[in-house]
């Protein structure tokens, strides 16, 4: 094929004009984050105040604000669905919807589930604790001991280095030694 049969027989570029591309949030608020400001004002005059210049919402703003208006929504018709009668919900004509029995048990089985994850994790933390008698809980690979220094004059004295205080001078200062 030469050149020109070649370039007849390619696919156009898709259409990109804005009326026709469906944005996700996210898209749309770095598009506006990323855009230049309008300058509107007298470069020669002083610029206008913070509150008024363009700045875009920040998308943890977005989707907190779009989180929490679907938590009311669902809300809203959980708690209908859950307290209307079956007959009321008929003559509105929705005759399709999960039986009353899940209104209770969803609930349940997720307190159910949270309570146990607690209680499993806090078990799990006790299992990986070491024992009071164990030597792992009062020094390990990663102890320092503390270092002796003496300099001559007060004034040289560094800051001194990260360490672990002993056994002993725990004990020596909670209990005297």
């Amino acid at each position: 094929m030469d050149e020109g049969a070649r370039k007849t027989m390619e696919w156009p570029p898709p259409s990109t004009s804005p009326s026709l591309v469906v944005r996700s949030p996210r898209q749309t608020v770095s598009l506006i984050r990323n855009r230049r400001p309008h300058r509107d004002w007298n470069p020669s005059s002083k610029p206008p105040s913070f509150a008024a210049r363009d700045h875009g919402p920040k998308p943890s703003e977005v989707y907190g604000f779009v989180g929490s208006i679907t938590t009311v929504i669902a809300t809203a018709v959980y708690i209908a669905w859950a307290y209307t009668p079956e007959p009321a919900l008929r003559s509105l004509g929705i005759t399709y919807y999960p039986s009353k029995y899940w209104a209770l048990a969803v609930p349940s089985f997720v307190i159910v589930a949270v309570a146990l994850s607690m209680a499993i994790y806090m078990g799990l933390n006790f299992v990986a604790t070491p024992p009071p008698t164990s030597f792992s809980t009062i020094f390990d690979e990663n102890s320092r001991d503390r270092m002796t220094f003496s300099p001559a004059t007060e004034e040289e004295r560094p800051i001194e280095p990260i360490s672990d205080i002993s056994i002993d001078q725990i004990n020596n200062l909670m209990f005297g030694g």
